[in-house]
């Protein structure tokens, strides 16, 4: 049963896909596919790697709540652009190569996270909420700086920090696509591999250990795999805190299974449905220019905090 809703997932993306595809499709017809696919590849990355990355994180934490947003990759992403903007000024931040830009914020975020996780986890991987509450104090840490630097800066270099602000899917490019496509589906492919470890790591850390399972490993295993993926998608088109809660509960709801075989590539594929209907509303539909971004965090916090309080009511 849960396969088969997996399956009907899959084609109700490839579906919407070609729709935002081929939508009132007019003259010249290879130019707007090729701005339409490149805008639609990074919005199934984005979500794809949220979906998927939000549902390893959880299971590591043992708690249905989180996001990897927590840990403070959207702040550390913001940090990186102001101090750009700040060093270079708009200008010369515009003049470096879109390539450059993208491989710097994808190393620098992966090696920031890979730094966090071997800090707080070189022992073993018992303490993975003091890692979540020393990342989320980062994070604080980190908005706190950037704000402080935007301070002192003109209000032209201050505009363009605040465009990198806000998850935009306008401005993606080709060859970071490309970069960005292959880590993702490596991070997946690795993920998918360690399916049924995860189901037992799901048990908690003493179960899992019991069955034989090296459950320091695979937490430390899923958290990288996690980061890489979630370097991916923010250093691609920005900061998207609260997708992930949306996409991993409802990937629960519809699948009605704990297996991360069918869990993983739901959650994946129901990011990426969220994305591409929410851009194909506003664009194709209400012809609206409206921040997607924006209107995802709206609903995903709102379920953060139904959450938060039917928990509270058990």
């Amino acid at each position: 049963m849960a396969e088969r809703r997996l399956l009907w997932l899959g084609l109700a993306l490839l579906a919407l896909c070609g729709a935002f595809l081929a939508w009132q499709l007019r003259a010249p017809m290879g130019f707007i596919l090729g701005l339409r696919a490149a805008k639609l590849g990074a919005l199934v990355c984005v979500g794809a790697a949220t979906g998927a990355a939000t549902i390893l994180f959880q299971t590591v934490a043992g708690n249905r709540l989180l996001t990897p947003g927590l840990v403070g990759f959207d702040a550390l992403f913001v940090l990186l652009q102001t101090l750009l903007v700040a060093a270079l000024g708009g200008v010369g931040v515009a003049m470096i190569p879109a390539s450059v830009r993208f491989g710097v914020e994808l190393v620098a975020l992966a090696a920031a996270s890979a730094l966090l996780f071997g800090l707080l986890l070189r022992r073993d991987a018992r303490d993975v909420t003091r890692m979540i509450l020393t990342g989320i104090i980062l994070g604080v840490l980190l908005r706190g700086l950037a704000e402080m630097v935007q301070r002192m800066m003109d209000p032209s270099d201050y505009a363009v920090v605040q465009q990198a602000m806000f998850a935009s899917f306008g401005r993606v490019d080709p060859q970071q696509l490309a970069v960005a496509a292959v880590v993702l589906l490596a991070a997946l492919a690795a993920a998918l591999r360690m399916a049924p470890a995860l189901d037992v790591a799901g048990l908690g850390r003493e179960t899992a250990r019991g069955l034989g399972l090296n459950h320091d490993r695979v937490v430390m295993v899923s958290l990288l795999l996690m980061a890489a993926m979630v370097s991916v998608s923010t250093a691609l088109v920005g900061p998207i805190t609260f997708l992930g809660l949306l996409t991993a509960s409802l990937a629960r709801q519809v699948t009605g299974t704990h297996r991360h075989a069918v869990l993983i590539p739901a959650s994946a594929i129901i990011g990426a449905l969220i994305l591409v209907a929410g851009q194909f509303v506003f664009e194709r539909l209400l012809g609206s220019q409206s921040a997607l971004a924006v209107i995802v965090e709206l609903f995903g916090g709102l379920l953060f905090l139904v959450l938060v309080l039917k928990r509270r009511r058990r």
